[in-house]
């Protein structure tokens, strides 16, 4: 297994998903994709690596061609919807928001209408209609109009959420980046820690999926090493399975 103490608390409730005869489900989400670029190279390459799928949230209004032949290289990325232009249209006294309550509806309805229908003529297929709202918020009266532009499901992060919406919910749990911290990557054993908090919650619920989320663009040196740390425990155990984004949609 990794080397040192830090990962023995992720290998020890990984021996208790092997003694029950489950497999812990893992999947990652990275954000704020546009372009091809150095960072996202690294990413490709590590997950590629240790055959991790990702969920490469693209916004839809800045990207273009470019990023497409970029994944044709890449078919363990799997593209979902990141708002329209992840524009903040909150005041400042609130936390930014692109599909806030601070626009009419038909107004950001028509922008994630038009984000899916831009996504699906330049990915295709290898689409999957997941939205994932910028900054993780969305006005709450919004999620039931959803289905009806074609989306299939959303992912956010945590657990809450103010009402139970008409399509799945995928969220992310853990987030190896502190916005807060100059985008610096948090403390790698609080994510351990915060790790096995997560999975032993959802083995005590027979196996939800528990998600990570990275931000390729400003990763450093310590938040690859993170993740691949992860993606080297999470394969010796021989109890994880990282799901991609349309499979956890359908579990």
């Amino acid at each position: 297994m990794t080397k040192g103490k830090l990962w023995q608390p992720l290998e020890d409730e990984l021996a208790h998903w092997r003694a029950a005869g489950m497999r812990a489900q893992l999947w990652l989400r990275d954000d704020d994709a546009v372009r091809p670029s150095p960072a996202l190279d690294r990413l490709i390459g590590l997950a590629g690596q240790f055959d991790v799928p990702v969920a490469l949230a693209i916004i839809p209004s800045r990207t273009g061609p470019d990023l497409v032949r970029r994944l044709d290289r890449a078919r363990h990325i799997h593209p979902v919807i990141h708002g329209w232009s992840h524009a903040n249209h909150a005041p400042p006294s609130e936390k930014k928001q692109e599909l806030g309550p601070h626009r009419a509806r038909d107004i950001v309805l028509g922008e994630l209408s038009m984000g899916l229908a831009r996504l699906s003529d330049l990915h295709g297929e290898r689409l999957v209609p997941m939205l994932v709202p910028p900054w993780n918020r969305i006005d709450p009266s919004l999620l039931d109009d959803l289905p009806a532009l074609g989306f299939a499901g959303l992912s956010a992060f945590g657990h809450k959420l103010a009402s139970k919406p008409k399509l799945p919910v995928v969220n992310t749990h853990i987030d190896i980046i502190d916005s807060h911290a100059g985008n610096a990557c948090r403390d790698h054993g609080m994510l351990v820690n915060s790790l096995v908090t997560e999975l032993a919650q959802a083995r005590a619920l027979g196996g939800r999926a528990v998600g990570i989320l990275s931000h390729h663009l400003v990763s450093d040196d310590d938040a690859f090493r993170f993740l691949r740390e992860l993606f080297t425990a999470a394969a010796q155990s021989g109890v994880v399975r990282w799901r991609s984004p349309g499979e956890i949609l359908t579990v």
